[in-house]
């Protein structure tokens, strides 16, 4: 995917579409290698510049232009993928359809989809455009759990301390809307080092199942049956490497096993 999500420097140098430029070298580089992967990429939120801060523009002109500036920078002439990065409230529905009817038309944008928004946000969307949205990224992982948790805190007096949207993954899978998760290692809060009772039993899961703390971390990603595909955004190589057996394996972990990492996460017993 182009764009990946990254800390530290390799955040400053995703700005600006440094990422998309040398994701693009690769590409000039490779020949072939186009035509075997899927370029995903977003728009819609603007970065500071000098005094003034950083905004959300989702304007039909706007995204057109994003658009391009992405495609010249990766040196290819079609996006597999185009997100909606975040809600804009200024959004005009009508004008940001015809934006992405001209991009999928002139042949420049294949699919699009959405990034952070909830499943009311995208049905509103969905409604004034016939190109599907096929695509919703949200932060999930073991530590970013309000997504699961939405569903069985209903009806409890826990369920306004979760500020997830309650039905948006079933939402998404009622209408053909692929989950993905960003985020989805937690910045390595549970595979750096850290001395916790969850970061154990992680470790310890990892060692019974012969492989890394990063693959059980994906697996309880993936063993929900919302069909979740993580994004994988670090700027160490050993880390991608770390997470190869969460793509060449199916998720190992029992029923019982998914619940303690959930239980044992979250300190505290389900209601």
């Amino acid at each position: 995917m182009a764009c990946p999500r990254s800390r530290g420097r390799g955040a400053a140098y995703h700005q600006y579409g440094k990422s998309e430029a040398v994701f693009g070298e690769v590409l000039a580089r490779s020949p072939g290698l186009r035509q075997r992967i899927v370029i995903q990429t977003k728009c819609g939120i603007r970065l500071p510049e000098g005094d003034r801060p950083g905004y959300y523009d989702l304007r039909g002109a706007g995204i057109v232009r994003r658009v391009e500036e992405s495609l010249a920078r990766l040196r290819t002439d079609v996006l597999d993928v185009l997100l909606l990065h975040r809600p804009d409230p200024l959004t005009d529905p009508g004008g940001l359809a015809a934006a992405l009817a001209s991009l999928h038309a002139q042949g420049l944008v294949r699919q699009f989809g959405v990034s952070n928004m909830s499943g009311p946000q995208i049905a509103a969307l969905q409604a004034h455009t016939d190109l599907p949205l096929v695509v919703n990224q949200l932060e999930m992982s073991l530590v970013r759990r309000d997504w699961v948790e939405a569903g069985v805190l209903f009806n409890t007096p826990y369920a306004t301390r979760n500020g997830f949207a309650p039905g948006t993954l079933e939402w998404c899978a009622a209408n053909g809307v692929r989950l993905q998760a960003w985020g989805p290692l937690a910045r390595g809060r549970l595979t750096s080092g850290a001395d916790t009772r969850v970061s154990r039993l992680v470790a310890e899961l990892a060692r019974r199942k012969d492989t890394t703390p990063e693959t059980i971390l994906l697996w309880w990603l993936r063993r929900h049956p919302a069909g979740i595909a993580p994004v994988i955004g670090t700027t160490r190589p050993e880390r991608i490497s770390a997470c190869a057996d969460a793509a060449r394996r199916e998720p190992d972990l029992t029923h019982e096993e998914w619940y303690e990492l959930w239980t044992t996460a979250r300190e505290a017993p389900l209601p």
